[in-house]
């Protein structure tokens, strides 16, 4: 019924747009007005504007409007929705190649990770997901995941034990979680500060900007920089959609796809100086952990996918990459 209505409503916004010829896209995702990504999804839609001298645009519904990743990513697949953002995380249940960016401690640093995404490894991923309906586009910055608490500081593994911590549905954080002696929680993104509140879960693991746009400092006082995962966004469009785009259409949109990647990039690294003084200015303790406690625990998670060949060629690519 849920999704019956969007149709209808998607349909409505759609015959109306075609009534001045104009060509809309309808982007559903699950971040606020303030976050880099959005941002760099307006500056994605006047590009596309300017490019197509009007013929094109995008209409961007933020904050879950349009549901959860996974029901974004679903209505994708049917194509009552054209767009979507949604972390890899979330991706990995759709398409099971991408799981290898949740795996522990695989990227060295930012410059490796820009590496791997703009690269072949990267391209070669993002064309997997077409067999599931999905085009893959882009990559968007989503920097490196790290643990946040409550009312135990997590200085090491063994204080994970006994804490409940909220993950994605993911298996990979999952099995992270698991490994570092956590308890896994799988909680929706926007049900997890009054989860916090109430004690639901003791705490979560985010990047530094979703911990500061989502006001979780309000609740967990201790921001760990153990840096585990870099889990990137990734901007998808219907195969329904992108299979009725003329061939001027697809450069049109590639060409302000590509554009929005690199503003978003300048915003992301931005938006981690600004989240890091706020959340310190609001009273959080920032932890500065020996990563080596946690990466040498959660190590054999990668060999646990030696007999995965596809996904195991992909992990040793990612090491290898310069």
């Amino acid at each position: 019924m849920k999704n019956l209505l969007f149709l209808l409503f998607f349909l409505l916004i759609t015959s109306c747009g075609e009534l001045d010829n104009t060509k809309i896209i309808r982007l559903g995702h699950g971040l606020s007005t303030t976050h880099s990504v959005h941002q760099a999804m307006e500056y994605m839609d006047s590009i596309l504007r300017i490019k197509s001298n009007g013929k094109m645009k995008i209409q961007i519904y933020p904050s879950e409007q349009l549901g959860t990743e996974r029901q974004c990513l679903e209505l994708l697949q049917i194509g009552s929705l054209d767009m979507t953002k949604v972390s890899t995380g979330s991706l990995e249940n759709f398409s099971p190649n991408i799981k290898v960016f949740g795996l522990p401690f695989l990227f060295r640093d930012r410059e490796h990770s820009y590496s791997v995404l703009d690269g072949p490894i990267g391209k070669d991923l993002l064309s997997g997901t077409e067999k599931y309906w999905l085009k893959g586009l882009a990559y968007y910055d989503a920097g490196a995941r790290s643990f946040y608490s409550k009312d135990k500081k997590i200085n090491n593994p063994k204080d994970l034990e006994g804490l409940k911590i909220r993950v994605m549905e993911s298996k990979t954080a999952f099995d992270m979680v698991k490994a570092l002696g956590g308890s896994p929680t799988p909680i929706s993104f926007g049900e997890l500060y009054t989860s916090l509140q109430q004690g639901v879960v003791d705490g979560a693991e985010n990047n530094l900007p979703s911990f500061y746009l989502s006001r979780h400092y309000e609740v967990c006082k201790f921001y760990t920089l153990d840096e585990h995962t870099v889990l990137p966004d990734v901007l998808l469009m219907s195969t329904h959609m992108w299979d009725s785009l003329s061939d001027q259409e697809k450069k049109w949109l590639g060409q302000a796809v590509k554009e929005s990647v690199t503003e978003q990039r300048k915003l992301w690294i931005e938006s981690e100086k600004k989240s890091l003084d706020a959340v310190k200015k609001a009273g959080v303790e920032i932890i500065i952990p020996d990563k080596t406690l946690f990466s040498e625990k959660s190590k054999h998670i990668l060999e646990s996918y030696r007999d995965d060949k596809i996904l195991y060629e992909f992990i040793e690519r990612i090491k290898k990459t310069k």
